[in-house]
């Protein structure tokens, strides 16, 4: 039960109250992030259950700070340009998105093919890097994606040590519907994380649509967990000699972004 702010002391009712108002900057960043594009202010208020005057003045005051930024045509709101600088220091300061990124970007110039490193986010995998192919009909992904975890080759990598009751808490039944409108079922996909602990790559195919697929391998960091994958999406009709030398690239990555191996 939450405490009647009537009750509390001064001082308690404040960081009560800087709490809410911590959660609704939080709660509205998710939401634009999800959304992935400007947003009527005018519809936020709805969007994250809060009321006008509140969502309008956040909004104001994270815009003057440099967090948001609204367009003055449409009064729409999305991330700053302050939101960058912050996201481009994390990538300087950790050493496994800066190292898997530079791969990334080698190993997309060297084979041709899209390359990606890849992450689990709460209950879903993002892709955080992203460097497309040089094939003239380009198979390319958005960095900052979020993508239902059964439909990808990392997502398999990356819950290979979970149990399996740690995994079914992750998935959603709408997780598991492709965009086909086939399903996956849960057993079949935590037996497939499981088979994953076996290998030093995991294949996906047509499982985004129905012209790909998906190699991925893990980045292990110092307790020798998967920390997150690189991975390669081709075309699903590469021929058998290719994707083996494509396979031996990429875990040749893998290994040299590792910690423990």
């Amino acid at each position: 039960m939450a405490p009647r702010t009537d009750k509390l002391p001064a001082a308690e009712k404040a960081q009560t109250g800087r709490e809410r108002g911590v959660d609704r900057v939080l709660k509205l960043f998710a939401f634009l992030n999800e959304y992935g594009r400007p947003v009527r202010v005018a519809e936020l208020p709805k969007a994250l259950g809060a009321p006008r005057s509140t969502i309008y003045e956040l909004v104001r005051v994270l815009t003057e700070a440099g967090v948001l930024e609204t367009s003055l045509d449409e009064n729409k709101v999305f991330f700053g340009k302050l939101m960058y600088l912050y996201g481009a220091n994390y990538i300087r300061e950790n050493d496994l998105i800066r190292r898997g990124s530079a791969e990334v970007d080698r190993l997309a110039r060297e084979t041709g093919e899209t390359s990606e490193l890849c992450v689990l986010y709460r209950n879903k995998q993002a892709i955080v890097h992203m460097s497309p192919g040089s094939r003239p009909m380009r198979i390319s992904s958005e960095v900052g994606a979020q993508i239902s975890i059964p439909w990808t080759a990392s997502g398999r990598v990356l819950l290979a040590n979970s149990s399996a009751e740690e995994i079914a808490a992750r998935i959603t039944p709408e997780d598991l519907k492709l965009h086909d409108g086939r399903s996956i079922p849960l057993d079949e996909f935590i037996a497939s994380c499981h088979a994953a602990r076996e290998h030093d790559i995991v294949v996906t195919k047509g499982l985004i649509n129905s012209f790909t697929q998906c190699f991925a391998s893990p980045i292990i960091g110092a307790s020798g967990e998967p920390e997150a994958t690189i991975c390669l999406v081709l075309p699903i009709d590469i021929t058998e000699e290719k994707a083996n030398g494509l396979r031996e690239e990429l875990v040749a990555s893998s290994k040299r972004l590792s910690i423990a191996r």
